[in-house]
């Protein structure tokens, strides 16, 4: 097999991961958002909605790690695809491409993140005042 093209598989891969370990955490954000909004619902314990915020900071923060690195490896990517095939060495290191994509901070408030994270915020956001009105 050719190595550029076995490199730029061995890259596709990484991105694909990076691409579904994104989606798994948003739908496990959803799914526990609902389930503490459900249990608070419950009038039993009404403070898991405080409880939201934890996981849903923490996987706002989480997944922008994860569309950083697939930034990284698809520009990465579009670094080997450029490349001689002499010169494919099989490195993974994407500090060389670092300097093309938005740091950690940056792409946890990008558009795509902000419109998904900032929108369940606010839901939990308001649901939090609505709980203080009523107590």
């Amino acid at each position: 097999m050719d190595d550029k093209l076995a490199h730029l598989q061995m890259l596709q891969g990484i991105i694909t991961r990076m691409n579904g370990n994104s989606f798994l955490l948003k739908g496990w954000t959803v799914t526990l958002v609902a389930a503490l909004f459900a249990l608070a619902a419950a009038k039993t314990v009404p403070y898991f909605v405080y409880l939201t915020y934890f996981p849903l900071i923490m996987f706002w923060i989480l997944d922008g790690y994860f569309l950083r690195q697939e930034r990284l490896f698809r520009e990465l990517y579009d670094h080997v695809r450029g490349l001689s095939r002499n010169a494919i060495t099989f490195s993974m290191d994407t500090s060389i491409v670092a300097s093309k994509v938005a740091n950690w901070r940056d792409t946890c408030l990008s558009k795509t993140l902000l419109v998904f994270y900032g929108t369940i915020f606010a839901a939990v956001v308001l649901v939090t005042l609505i709980l203080i009105a009523r107590a």
